[in-house]
């Protein structure tokens, strides 16, 4: 009998939901709903009379969203469902109360209530300390600073909350009540310990946040519950159950990529962010990967050690911005054709650089970085998509050597999946850059991940291996050769003046 699984893979800038079909013969994918969200941003009077910027995400949007995509699946699939499961980005949540409310809106890892948590977390507790328990390198969005924030800022949310509850188990809380988090996700908060996959106390203590308020770890796969029998039957379907994916989004999207040899591929889910990194069996916290910045986020039986890098959320706030200025929103492959047709190497920027992080105008920090670093200033829109692409590529290369350094491996083979994996001039440059071939796609690696891991919990599948020949033969892989490999070499010199960190 066929088996049926929704994945619902929430992004920083959409969500989507795909059935997942396991038969005899395979495995087939399908997407049942797709919708556009973002954070927005309110300008609230505090106590003190300072009017600060917050920004929110819209938690009950997402929610309905997710509630029509499973109205989709039951009027045009089944009214049968065995499992779903949920990925979101891996920062954010929200305090619940022990009736079940929640105490305030769901913060935007983008609020700037955050710019400077990380320096109040080191004048904490010892950075070295916190990279050794829980090998995450210091990011203004982890979750660490969120929770510091409210210990030091809202401290009654603590006395009045039973649980502080993640991103993806708010969705999973409001479908069936559960709150547990996966191993995955917690990994990347700096909160957790990286080898015990347990809350730390020496972490949690002196930034005064309880632990009476952390959501239980579970191991990606379990089985959580299953949906409310109310919700089940307003949706005209079963009490599916709720299974744990690899609830953290890149964690699912690293789980897709068919890999036949980790220890020698490069793998970069492609998307607002760049997770850059490999898979290793075992955190690596040596002065050197703390030094460099990467971090060990946790996988299903392995570990990421990556670093987290600026994607293409430079080029959708671009784009954005655009689509304000022209009254409507330029098509892709109108962008596509004005940087093919722009002069290549007029200058590169760092794109984890601070500026690049949330700024009001992106053209102008751009255009202010390349001033800054004695560069020439993009000229047109073809000229701001080029920098940025060109940049990007050769961050790649800059972090690909941070990481065999570290991990004493080699680099033979890239394999981008995501969204960016559609991007034919970025997996070129990416080939060009690092002189390699690059393996694109799947472009929704996060779904199929998410999908695979919950077949496994669901005794679908043996192991994730074995899900490997379903992902190639459901989705196009393409490769990509580089070319002009001594002028990117070249170039790269330049790039490493203004580009690394």
């Amino acid at each position: 009998m066929d088996k049926k699984i929704i994945a619902v893979d929430l992004g920083a800038s959409g969500g989507k939901l795909f059935v997942g079909t396991f038969h005899d013969n395979g495995f087939s994918f399908q997407e049942i709903h797709r919708f556009s969200h973002e954070g927005v941003s309110f300008f609230i009077p505090e106590a003190n009379g300072t009017v600060s910027e917050r920004t929110y995400w819209d938690d009950i949007y997402i929610y309905s969203n997710i509630l029509t995509g499973l109205q989709t699946y039951r009027r045009e699939i089944s009214d049968r469902l065995d499992s779903i499961g949920i990925d979101t980005w891996g920062a954010d949540g929200q305090f619940i109360s022990k009736n079940g409310d929640l105490l305030g809106k769901v913060y935007c890892y983008r609020d700037h209530r955050l710019d400077s948590m990380v320096d109040f977390i080191k004048q904490k507790v010892d950075p070295e300390l916190v990279y050794r328990i829980t090998g995450i390198h210091f990011q203004p969005f982890n979750l660490s600073n969120q929770l510091s924030w409210f210990a030091e800022n809202r401290k009654e949310l603590f006395n009045l909350a039973s649980v502080y509850v993640p991103v993806p188990s708010l969705f999973y809380y409001y479908l069936g009540g559960t709150t547990a988090v996966d191993s995955s996700w917690a990994s990347v908060t700096q909160l957790m310990d990286a080898r015990l996959k347990k809350w730390s106390g020496d972490i949690l203590n002196p930034l005064g946040i309880s632990s009476n308020v952390m959501p239980e770890i579970v191991k990606p796969g379990t089985v959580l519950g299953s949906m409310h029998q109310k919700t089940a039957a307003m949706l005209g379907l079963n009490t599916a159950d709720l299974t744990a994916a690899a609830s953290h989004d890149t964690a699912s999207a690293f789980a897709a990529a068919p890999v036949e040899n980790t220890e020698e591929c490069l793998i970069i889910s492609s998307g607002t962010w760049s997770l850059v990194g490999k898979l290793v069996p075992e955190p690596v916290t040596t002065d050197f990967a703390f030094q460099m910045n990467l971090s060990n986020e946790g996988g299903i039986g392995n570990i990421r050690l990556l670093r987290n890098c600026m994607g293409t959320w430079l080029i959708q706030e671009l784009r954005k911005a655009w689509s304000i200025e022209d009254g409507r929103e330029p098509p892709w492959n109108e962008l596509v054709a004005l940087s093919e047709k722009a002069e290549p190497f007029t200058a590169f920027i760092n794109p984890d650089d601070p500026s690049f992080y949330n700024p009001d105008d992106m053209a102008e920090a751009i255009t202010a970085f390349c001033r800054k670093t004695g560069q020439s200033v993009p000229k047109d829109r073809g000229t701001f998509l080029r920098v940025v692409y060109e940049s990007l590529a050769m961050k790649y290369r800059a972090v690909n050597e941070m990481i065999c350094s570290a991990s004493g491996t080699k680099t033979n083979t890239v394999h981008i999946v995501g969204g960016g994996s559609k991007n034919e001039m970025l997996n070129q440059f990416t080939a060009d850059a690092l002189g390699m071939p690059v393996i694109a796609g799947p472009d929704e690696a996060t779904a199929a991940g998410n999908l695979m891991v919950q077949a496994l919990g669901q005794g679908i599948i043996p192991s994730l291996s074995a899900s490997l020949p379903l992902i190639k033969d459901a989705f196009s892989i393409n490769t990509f050769m580089p070319r002009e490999q001594k002028l990117w070499d070249r170039k790269y010199a330049d790039f490493k003046r203004v580009g690394i960190d």
